[in-house]
């Protein structure tokens, strides 16, 4: 299964939370259909901005249940496996696929640190041990380790990866791993995770992106990546500016930093925009409020979303 072709646009779906911080399923329904509607490739749950390390098992299952029941085969489904270690990782990975899981999605370890070796044999464990496409998510910034781009060309190249996520913020070593990737055959698809920067990423041979603005706008994504498989780039750059204007929703606020600045900044305008109920955070992250709310609604405004 490992030469599983998942490519185009697959955002990291956002999850909305009701103000008892339960799943709010009616927003969430709204918001995969929004994104299925306008043309997105796949659906990329539990990541970074879906609130996986917030999460309980129960919390998981719960999405993962409601996910793929909402999405019922239209596009690619990918489960994020994100989990301090290898053993609890490869439990996620089974509980995903039990409920229907297309694809798993799964960082180094991070939290006993372990070396090049150690990581790559992690990887080589969740092969052997699910039966699955495995994508590497590449985010040292959250568990501190940069995947190399040798070793993960050479585990595309062995079958043990299907393919990379990259939000490393590394476009040399992005750029390396595509041209060695094209050596071996294109074994690997490459995901950018870049939102800002994915005309760069398609032009280096990237095989899609997984933009999380892209719950706030997934026309635009769609339109450029249509335009890269046509080769327009002057079409692609144009999108990705308009796109870039949409993007300040994560520098026009104040007095946040992190997951209530970057993915605060999606629930509020998903809020505003009708899409959710609400803009709760999980515990123990506030929702914006006042000026920062305002800010964002005109971002939206200029940009021709509201």
């Amino acid at each position: 299964m490992s030469d599983c072709k998942i490519r185009g646009v697959v955002p990291p779906v956002v999850v909305p939370d009701t103000p008892d911080h339960e799943l709010d399923v009616p927003s969430f329904e709204r918001l995969i259909n929004y994104m299925i509607d306008a043309g997105v490739d796949g659906l990329f749950f539990l990541g970074s901005s879906g609130e996986v390390v917030f999460s309980t098992d129960e919390r998981r299952d719960q999405v993962v249940r409601e996910a793929v029941r909402i999405v019922d085969h239209r596009v690619p489904v990918l489960v994020g496996i994100i989990d301090t270690e290898t053993e609890r990782v490869i439990e996620q990975g089974k509980r995903a696929l039990a409920l229907g899981a297309d694809a798993l999605v799964a960082t180094a370890p991070f939290y006993a640190l372990g070396g090049p070796v150690e990581v790559e044999e992690h990887f080589r464990c969740l092969h052997e041990a699910l039966d699955a496409p495995i994508f590497a998510y590449d985010i040292p910034v959250c568990v501190h380790t940069k995947l190399g781009w040798k070793m993960l060309a050479k585990l595309g190249a062995e079958g043990v990866l299907a393919g990379v996520k990259d939000s490393s913020g590394d476009d040399i070593s992005f750029r390396y791993l595509c041209q060695e990737n094209e050596k071996l055959g294109h074994p690997l698809q490459l995901l950018t995770g870049h939102e800002i920067v994915v005309d760069g990423a398609y032009l280096s041979g990237a095989d899609g992106s997984v933009p999380g603005l892209a719950n706030v706008e997934p026309k635009g994504y769609v339109r450029m990546w249509k335009a890269a498989e046509a080769g327009d780039w002057a079409t692609v750059k144009a999108e990705q500016d308009k796109l870039n204007e949409l993007s300040h929703i994560f520098d026009v606020t104040t007095g946040l930093t992190g997951y209530a600045g970057g993915v605060g900044a999606f629930k509020t305008a998903l809020w505003l925009m009708g899409i959710f109920d609400s803009n709760t955070m999980p515990r123990p992250v506030k929702a914006m409020e006042g000026e920062n709310v305002e800010a964002i609604r005109k971002v939206l405004q200029d940009c021709g979303l509201l």
